[in-house]
Formats: structure tokens, sequence, C-alpha cells
């Protein structure tokens, strides 16, 4: 039977972390190690396999250069230099990660790949586009995890605030993976029931709103400052994509997907729900938004196309 492959490039604590997920969830048969430290990817595959004996499947790994990841189902971009985001802005990554990028994807793209890219590294939706212009896959193959951790940190904050579990509502944040980001509570639901209508008859539902936002929009630096990384929550995310794809689940997920006229934008890479399955990007969701969401919700994709021309003003040096 065909083994499931996925590679990790950027075995930071973000990528070594996705290699460890992608074991413990059985993800994938074989997870391919790659980082431009070639000791690194030597020196994690000797630790990941040491602790395969107590992992609940079977999952080999093995280190390879960029050019030995074209059998790979999907690579799952992790690299990065986190300390240059102590400033509290994922866009300050650009300057290392644009280039860094830029220097591989043609290198992964000679060795034959075709599969499907998930893309973690920061700026997200900025580094998704990249990705997907360069390797010259079709855009549905290129994915980001955008707003899909910061859904989950706004879930989180819903449930610390209501006391239900976490899978007992349905909440996303729009936009970029970045400051800007919104929450467009109109789509918040209960079990069917909308968040806006439950909050009427119910003083439990009557929280702040823009308390909750600003919980979800600065969860990462709330983990940022005490151990100066982020590990868990993204390394999770990243891993949920690639089983949603490898599963066929057509499931709904936020995720960094290129928009082409849903929401009055287009040619972008942007964090909204979409249907995640084989074909990756199966379709984009589109929710009736306020004008007021509709509104900030194009301040956010303003904000992504002004990152993306200074991307590419750094690609030109």
């Amino acid at each position: 039977m065909k083994k499931r492959i996925v590679g990790v490039v950027g075995l930071g604590h973000v990528g070594a972390h996705v290699a460890f997920v992608l074991g413990m969830r059985g993800a994938a048969d074989v997870v391919k190690l790659c980082d431009i430290n070639e000791q690194k990817a030597v020196s994690e595959r000797q630790d990941l396999m040491d602790a395969v004996m107590f992992m609940p499947h079977r999952v080999e790994y093995v280190p390879a250069a960029y050019e030995e990841l074209g059998d790979c189902d999907i690579i799952i971009n992790a690299m990065g230099k986190v300390a240059l985001c102590a400033t509290g802005s994922r866009d300050d990554e650009m300057g290392f990660t644009v280039p860094g990028v830029a220097g591989y994807i043609s290198k992964i793209m000679a060795g034959g790949f075709n599969g499907c890219f998930i893309n973690i590294t920061n700026p997200c939706d900025v580094i998704t586009n990249l990705i997907q212009r360069l390797s010259g896959l079709p855009a549905r193959k290129v994915i980001g995890t955008g707003t899909g951790l910061d859904s989950s940190r706004l879930i989180s904050a819903i449930s610390q605030q209501t006391g239900l579990d976490h899978h007992s509502f349905s909440a996303f944040m729009f936009g970029e993976h970045g400051n800007s980001q919104m929450t467009p509570w109109s789509v918040v639901t209960f079990a069917g029931q909308p968040y806006l209508e439950i909050a009427e008859h119910d003083e439990r539902f009557r929280f702040d709103r823009k308390e909750l936002q600003e919980r979800a929009i600065k969860g990462g630096w709330v983990t940022f400052v005490g151990k100066q990384c982020t590990e868990y929550g993204i390394a999770s995310t990243g891993v949920r994509i690639a089983e949603a794809v490898l599963h066929d689940e057509q499931v709904i997920m936020a995720a960094s997907v290129k928009l082409d006229g849903q929401y009055g934008e287009s040619g972008i890479y942007c964090g909204v729900p979409a249907v995640i399955g084989a074909g990756v990007v199966e379709r984009i969701m589109e929710y009736t938004l306020t004008p007021e969401e509709l509104k900030e919700f194009h301040g956010c994709c303003d904000k992504i196309r002004t990152n993306i021309e200074k991307a590419d003003a750094l690609l030109k040096k």
C-alpha cells in the first residue's frame, strides 16, 4: 500500500514539533526532515526515532535534502527565525523568511514535487502567496495555516468565558495571521444558534467581545514572552490540515487560501474558512458578513497587499 509521506522544511521549535505531532497522531508513515543545517536534521531524526517505540503508530523519520522531497504528498514549510518577532509583529520576520523561502522552493520543485504545500512560516499569508507563485502549483494546492491557529485561540477564549467545551460552538478569525485580523461575530454559532441571538437571552454570553478578540490576536505573544517561541498550537494546526488532506475529510477550517472574488477580494492569500480535503482547498466558504465586518475584513486584505509589495521589493534586491 502507498505510504503517506510528509516533508517538514525547517526544524526549529515549530518544525520539530510538527514532526513529532505527525508521529504521535499517526498522520504520516514517513516524515522527511529537511533543514539548511544538515546536522540538525540528523540530530532531530535520532531524537524522534528514539521516541517511535512509544508512539501509537509506526512512523519512519528520514533526513532529506530539498531535492529529495519530490515524493512527498505534503510539504509543511516551517522555516523561520522567531527571535525577529520579539517586536510583537510577525511582519518583522519578512527580511529573513522571504529570501530564505525564495532560495529553496526551486530546489524542491526540481526534485519533481507535485504535492501540497502547507505553509506555517511568517508572515503566513505573504509567504503562502510567495510559495504558490514560485512553485507554479495551482492555488488550491498551496495553503497556509493562517487564522486556523487564531480561530483556535478565539474558541479557547470563548470556552473559558462560557464554561462550554471547545466543540460546542463554531467561531472563526478572518483576515491576516497578524495584528489586523478580526472576528466576525455574526457567524459565531452555539449548536446552530447564532451568538448574537443567544446573547439577548443569556447573560453568560454578554461578554466583552473586543476583549476576547484581543485575547485571540495576542495569544501568541502571551506564549512567546515566557518561552521565546510558540510550538504546540501551531504544530497542531499544521498537522490538522495535513490530516484533512490525507484523509479527504472535507472539513471546514479557517486557513490562508487564495481569494478569487470571495468577500469582494481577489489575488491574495487571506485567512477565511474553507473546505479542506484530498484536493486541498476544495471550496472557500463565503459567509454573509455585516457591512461593518466586511469593511474591517477589507482593511485586513489591504494590510496583506502592502506586505506582499514589501516582499516583492525584498526579492528585487
